[in-house]
């Protein structure tokens, strides 16, 4: 497998941090917020990954990273998106880089106590379809602000309501996601949301309704460091004292 790094976006909700930075180069536990995602990817195996983020910032983000040897990353790429058009679009960018290789998408802010090892083992061992990690949460106010899927009786997932006004269970769509190849032919079908962006909700409910949506539930601390900056204090508090990625 490959992995996509999602690490664009204005950073709107971390202002002032992010006058004159992107947000995935913030510290966070005395490293930059990044490494941590790259961190989590090549634990899990992933050594070849690609990073897409904005014009801006690019050149910040190659002087840190490099070829990515100095965090054993085997190859690196990096991809420009110009302006914000939703994680989809993100993702529809790295289609030459995966190449027809299965991949895992992880938007760069999210920090996770545990390694994904197992998520990403799982996925290459029946690589087809999409695979989803889900956090089990308890927060109304904090789903409404996120991906929540609707379960049947059985516990699947039958569809995915993007920020719903009553969350249809107490489960969140974190931002790792597993997906086959041809995730990028589903991107070429989507259409703007009222927003003016592409949703990877979309795509996840593509995936549902040809019936190829594996889950697994978080085990351990999930923080959205981009969030707000009462999120990012938390998270850099947590990681600082256990870490991230850890094995499970």
């Amino acid at each position: 497998m490959r992995g996509v790094l999602l690490a664009g976006g204005t950073g709107s909700r971390l202002h002032p941090l992010t006058t004159s930075t992107n947000k995935h180069l913030l510290p966070i536990g005395g490293r930059p917020m990044i490494e941590w995602a790259v961190e989590a990817l090549v634990r899990a195996n992933v050594t070849e990954m690609i990073i897409v983020t904005g014009p801006e910032h690019m050149d910040a983000f190659r002087e840190l990273l490099d070829d990515g040897s100095r965090l054993a990353v085997e190859h690196l790429e990096f991809a420009v998106q110009e302006r914000p058009g939703g994680i989809a679009e993100a993702l529809g960018l790295t289609e030459s880089f995966a190449d027809g290789v299965p991949i895992v998408l992880m938007l760069a802010d999210n920090l996770l106590e545990r390694s994904i090892t197992d998520m990403i083992e799982a996925f290459e061992r029946d690589p087809s379809g999409a695979r989803l990690l889900l956090c089990e949460m308890d927060d109304e106010h904090h789903l409404r602000h996120l991906g929540v899927p609707v379960l049947d009786e059985s516990g699947q997932i039958v569809s995915i309501i993007e920020k719903p006004e009553d969350p249809p269970s107490h489960f969140a769509v974190t931002g790792v996601y597993c997906y086959d190849p041809s995730v990028y032919d589903v991107v070429k079908t989507l259409q703007p949301s009222g927003r003016g962006e592409l949703e990877i909700t979309d795509v996840n409910n593509h995936y549902l309704s040809r019936g190829g949506v594996a889950f697994d539930v978080l085990q351990g601390f999930w923080g959205d460091a981009g969030e707000s900056l009462e999120a990012y204090a938390q998270v850099d508090e947590f990681v600082t004292l256990k870490g991230a990625n850890n094995p499970a």
